[in-house]
């Protein structure tokens, strides 16, 4: 039995819900499950259990694919009494692409002698030697694809050393599966490309460099954090890790230690939707807009994650449950990361006259995770500082997606970045849902502008600067853009408290890199992801609103999520607030980035204001502090 109500479902879970939808929900033998995660309990039951140790029952939402139908179904298992509890067909929607379909659709692609005829027509013969990799489609109104489940495939062979699995790109070959017929619909082929030449091996076999010497990180009293199952106690601060098939790493019941109390900011917080949409308008290419959440599943994603590569230090890691499409559970070890790591200066003070000083150094404890997901490698990392600053970080690697390119021709939405290999220009949108709890259930939306006052007699000298500071109180006015040239970020406060200086208190969204997407509005790609046209947004909580694109984007025509919700105007006046928060990072590929591209990084901060009295990183130990 889990110790608490949001602990991750076990693996006996799992296999107990499957167990119960093959036996209560009527489908066909042949469905697959796309989905088995905690169904997470309500608001009530979560606050009767923490005021009165009420526990609510264990329940798992599941989401199946009737291959016999083409039709995907929802629903919830009582775990505790083995018992369906609700069960229903969602019309017009596909499921998630699990990865046992890709596997399969690897084969099929290969069996079907106009896949083979093309390949031969490029010189190739060893079908072991070639890749074929489904793609969600997207939804483009292509005749002929309405009403199936399709998927859009690219092709790769891989390279001799046998490390790169996309080490020689196939241009302009692309099998077109009917993926509930298990059938090639049509083969769309461009025309031939020569192969690029096989100079992709990721590490080079010798000449490696011999001037790097060991980095030893030691603590040789242990960590300072303190663990109870996926509870988290460190710095004052108290999390709760948690997971989810589709977002994978989630955190629960952020709070921080003041005053002898525990005062919570966050009660959810992750990253809720992604979507990698590339700028190639030619043959198959525009079909290349991947909703890494919401068409795959980050959490089925995830690495088993290795000590002193992915993590370095004193490291505590969690343990998650996955399942395959029988419903079978494939456990991931080593998940999710945790440790503390040094992070520089905290704060200083010299006094000039004496020499003296006081500095402190920073220290913050980190939670990560890393997904896989064909060619990119996405890390998901959440920092928490002893200041009360939250952090989150996206750090991207992997391999560019490349395409072959005729030898001397420069591609024009794009860039070569190896002989015979060009990559797309494209954009990695993310959006980051932040269930807000700040001192309270009640809480209000602040919007922050600066700009220079205009000359004349209060402002003589020309040095004034405005502070300009505005209610969002309704959703329809909290959708808001970044803007550099007025400084812009946002505040989520608690009208009803305030600290000594009768300041309300306020945690502040600090933005961090970003950019606008470079889609137009009334692209499909731009209909099916219209979070991503506005950085900021702000609803008021709805526990069936928990991704930015809906709950099915999938081949979806789009207008779903967001854009949507917010029509309703509902007020954010002392309400239930949840931020959905946009980071998009713009990609024009390097030849640095090939064939393995160098960490990336895009954040975002969420710094504490008049939450606390004053600096709350003052009483650090002596053994923290030089003087």
């Amino acid at each position: 039995m889990p110790d608490h109500p949001l602990e991750p479902l076990f693996a006996e879970e799992i296999a107990a819900a499957a167990a119960c939808i093959r036996a209560q929900a009527g489908l066909d033998p042949n469905s697959f499950f796309e989905t088995i995660t905690l169904d997470e309990p309500s608001r009530a039951e979560r606050a009767a259990f923490n005021d009165s140790g009420t526990v609510p029952p264990r329940r798992a939402y599941v989401c199946c694919y009737e291959r016999a139908s083409n039709r995907t179904f929802r629903g919830r298992v009582d775990l505790d009494q083995d018992k369906l509890l609700s069960w229903e067909h969602v019309p017009g929607v596909q499921a998630r692409i699990p990865p046992d379909e890709f596997d399969a659709s690897d084969k099929i692609a290969k069996a079907d002698p106009r896949v083979v005829e093309a390949l031969a027509k490029r010189g190739i013969t060893d079908l072991d030697t070639v890749l074929i990799e489904t793609w969600a489609p997207g939804n483009f109104g292509i005749e002929g694809e309405e009403g199936k489940r399709i998927a859009y495939c690219h092709c790769w062979v891989i390279n001799d050393a046998g490390d790169n699995r996309y080490g020689r790109p196939i241009a302009n070959l692309h099998p077109v599966m009917d993926l509930a017929a298990g059938t090639v619909l049509r083969v769309d082929d461009f025309g031939v490309v020569p192969l690029p030449p096989d100079t992709a091996a990721i590490r080079p076999s010798e000449g490696l460099r011999d001037d790097v010497k060991p980095l030893n990180i030691t603590q040789p009293e242990g960590p300072s954090f303190e663990i109870d199952g996926y509870a988290v106690r460190w710095q004052r601060w108290n999390v709760r890790v948690g997971f989810d098939l589709r977002e994978g790493l989630v955190l629960h019941d952020i709070g921080y230690e003041d005053g002898g109390r525990l005062r919570p900011i966050m009660n959810r917080a992750s990253m809720a939707e992604m979507v990698v949409p590339y700028g190639d308008p030619t043959g198959g290419n525009f079909r290349r807009n991947a909703f890494d959440t919401g068409e795959y599943g980050i959490g089925t994603a995830l690495d088993s994650l290795k000590l002193g590569c992915d993590c370095l230090g004193h490291i505590h890691y969690f343990d998650v449950c996955a399942h395959d499409w029988d419903g079978k559970p494939a456990a991931i070890r080593n998940a999710v990361c945790m440790h503390e790591e040094d992070f520089g200066l905290l704060w200083k003070h010299t006094d000039s006259h004496t020499g003296k000083f006081r500095a402190v150094r920073s220290r913050r404890l980190v939670i990560s995770s890393i997904a896989t997901i064909g060619n990119y490698v996405y890390g998901f990392f959440w920092y928490f500082y002893q200041d009360g600053t939250i952090g989150t970080e996206i750090k991207a690697t992997g391999i560019p997606f490349p395409t072959a390119v005729p030898p001397g021709e420069q591609p024009k939405y794009g860039a070569l970045i190896a002989p015979g290999i060009a990559s797309h220009v494209h954009q990695h949108s993310f959006n980051f849902r932040f269930d807000m709890c700040v001192d309270g259930p009640e809480n209000a939306v602040r919007e922050q502008d600066f700009e220079a006052a205009p000359l004349g007699p209060d402002n003589p000298h020309g040095n004034a600067v405005n502070i300009f500071e505005r209610p969002l109180s309704r959703e329809s006015e909290a959708a808001r853009e970044i803007d550099i040239a007025r400084s812009r970020s946002w505040k989520i406060v608690n009208t009803s408290q305030t600290n000594s200086l009768g300041q309300h208190t306020a945690y502040r969204l600090v933005p961090g890199q970003n950019t606008l997407p470079y889609l137009q509005p009334e692209s499909p790609v731009a209909q099916r992801a219209g979070f991503m046209f506005k950085h900021f947004w702000a609803t008021q909580y709805d526990p069936e609103q928990l991704y930015p694109a809906g709950w099915f984007p999938n081949q979806h025509p789009g207008g779903d999520g967001l854009p949507r919700w917010v029509e309703a105007d509902r007020s954010l006046e002392d309400e239930d607030v949840v931020v959905w928060y946009t980071m998009n990072f713009h990609h024009l590929p390097r030849p640095e980035d090939w064939p393995v591209q160098p960490v990336v990084y895009a954040s975002l901060h969420w710094m504490p204001e008049g939450f606390f009295d004053q600096n709350p990183a003052l009483d650090l130990p002596p053994h923290a502090i030089t003087s």
